[in-house]
């Protein structure tokens, strides 16, 4: 199929051809020739009140449908607003295609004073971004969009930013092929899995730690651990796996019950983890164990070559590795569910009885609505599921308490969620503060009829940074912003919504919000709400 149309109406066709079904964006006069071909396409376009909320949704929707999230903004203020949700997808490798406008060609690096004009809007993004180009020729496009989804496709996943300058969004495109772009993905070679294998069959205690980019993996990783009867520590993007099975151990690697476990191993497989502090040592403590003996299996040749450091790196995909792994492996016996049931009692033993209270009231959301996909932002809750949490499947619980650690990314990432998986309830949990970043997404979730709960946890400010100043013998300042009534917000916006007197109303809330077309919000007080905290 050919095109002789502009270049913002063939984007829109390479970007179809890509399997992208929606687009994230507000329209402005630096980008609406790239909206030209939008409305005769089979794109959904979504609005969010805020640059930033494109983003995020982008991340949401990536994430529940392994596809790569875009969004699309105009030049200056538009793009600057989508940093921090491009910086939160880089921490966490989701995949976020970014198309921008810049100013004309004859324009950049003059600084004449444009509107919305930056000093050098490529070398910003160049910093952070996977990768970004300026388009100046419009036969350049079709290899600019393979590039990017080849980039995204191939490698660690992450954000990727294109910008076309206003003057060449109309001109004509020319004679453009339109097609998928198909990428290639790295997989261990046979030496590699031989040397694993001998490793693997030598050891006696073997313990594998799983990261998100384990979870496409799940049936083979779990295969793998039964053959080597191997307790399985899985991080917060990657907790679902294993559903139910003796061997996993979902609590993190930051609390002392896991850390015995793994230093206790002769033999410690890392499969798709970026080993990050917020998974790793959530409390700043370094004493996180070094493995008597390490392997990690990674999509990044980078990662591999960052500390922790491994004694055998595997530069390949996860599913690619163990199933070639498998067959080359002995069947173990080392007491591997025994192993992982005395860490899983031994780190919820480890918890408070406050966080304990706070995980029970996330296993209520699940209880009520086993399908749900809870989205967290950084909230004294998610904090506490990210510590410990059984989730039944993968890509059910992930939320911003990672990496980046964005507050406001819960609201509009949630409404990204529900979009990509509409088939499904999601619930946003997010605090009162986090909220009040992105609380007009509330709106963009209710015009999208996107089945969105918001779940406000309300602690009256930002407690985990309050008790952190108490904890550090530092008097509290700036940690009381008053909230407003989220129930009139709701309202406002033509949303149901309810404040609970006991949190054994929470089920009974949860099911008659999710059997509505659009959003709601349910609000739980932290001591106003009986049975909210220990």
């Amino acid at each position: 199929m050919t095109s002789m149309k502009t270049v913002g109406e063939a984007m829109v066709d390479l970007l179809e051809a890509n399997g992208v079904e929606v687009v994230f964006g507000i329209p402005g006069v630096h980008t609406v020739e790239l909206y030209r071909g939008l409305a005769g396409s089979k794109i959904r376009h979504i609005t969010p009140r805020h640059e930033q909320g494109a983003g995020f949704m982008a991340d949401g929707y990536a994430r529940v449908t392994g596809k790569p999230g875009v969004a699309l903004v105009i030049t200056g203020p538009g793009l600057t607003n989508t940093i921090t949700a491009m910086a939160q997808a880089r921490q966490d490798s989701v995949p976020m295609l970014v198309i921008s406008g810049v100013n004309r060609r004859n324009s950049l690096g003059h600084g004449r004073g444009l509107l919305h004009e930056l000093p050098d809007q490529a070398a910003l993004m160049k910093s952070f971004a996977l990768h970004s180009h300026t388009l100046v020729d419009p036969a350049d496009l079709p290899s600019v969009i393979a590039r990017a989804f080849s980039i995204m496709g191939s490698a660690r996943p992450g954000p990727v930013h294109i910008e076309i300058p206003t003057d060449v969004m109309p001109l004509p495109a020319g004679d453009i092929v339109t097609g998928p772009t198909r990428v290639a993905r790295p997989s261990a070679d046979a030496a590699t899995l031989g040397e694993l294998a001998r490793l693997c069959n030598q050891a006696q205690r073997i313990v594998v730690m799983c990261g998100g980019g384990a979870i496409s993996a799940d049936k083979a990783v779990t295969a793998l651990a039964e053959r080597l009867d191997s307790p399985v520590v899985l991080t917060t993007n990657a907790r679902g796996m294993l559903s139910g099975h003796p061997l996993r151990v979902p609590a993190s690697p930051s609390l002392k019950a896991t850390r015995a476990l793994i230093a206790a191993a002769d033999l410690v497989i890392g499969l798709g983890t970026e080993m990050g502090q917020t998974d790793y040592d959530m409390y700043a403590d370094g004493a996180f164990p070094t493995p008597k003996r390490f392997v990690r299996i990674d999509i990044d040749a980078q990662q591999l070559a960052r500390e922790p450091r491994a004694d055998l790196p595997v530069l390949s995909t996860v599913l690619a590795a163990v199933e070639g792994l498998l067959p080359l492996v002995d069947a173990h016996d080392a007491e591997g569910a025994e192993r992982a049931r005395t860490t899983r009692q031994a780190a919820w033993e480890e918890l408070s009885p406050k966080l304990r209270t706070e995980i029970g009231v996330i296993g209520m959301i699940y209880e009520a609505l086993p399908e749900a996909i809870v989205v967290g932002d950084s909230t004294q809750a998610v904090y506490a599921g990210n510590l410990y949490l059984d989730v039944a499947r993968p890509l059910s619980w992930f939320n911003a308490a990672t990496g980046f650690g964005a507050l406001g990314y819960g609201p509009p990432a949630a409404v990204g969620a529900a979009i990509g998986a509409p088939e499904r309830p999601v619930v946003c949990l997010t605090g009162d503060g986090g909220f009040q970043f992105s609380l007009a997404e509330i709106g963009s979730a209710a015009d999208a009829g996107a089945k969105v709960i918001f779940l406000v946890w309300n602690n009256d400010g930002y407690e985990e940074i309050e008790n952190y100043m108490v904890d550090n013998g530092i008097e509290p300042e700036g940690v009381k912003p008053s909230a407003p009534d989220f129930l009139d917000i709701a309202k406002a916006y033509g949303v149901p919504a309810v404040r609970l007197s006991d949190v054994d109303e929470l089920a009974p809330a949860l099911r008659a919000a999710a059997g509505r077309a659009g959003p709601s919000l349910i609000e739980i007080h932290q001591t106003r709400t009986r049975g909210a905290t220990a």
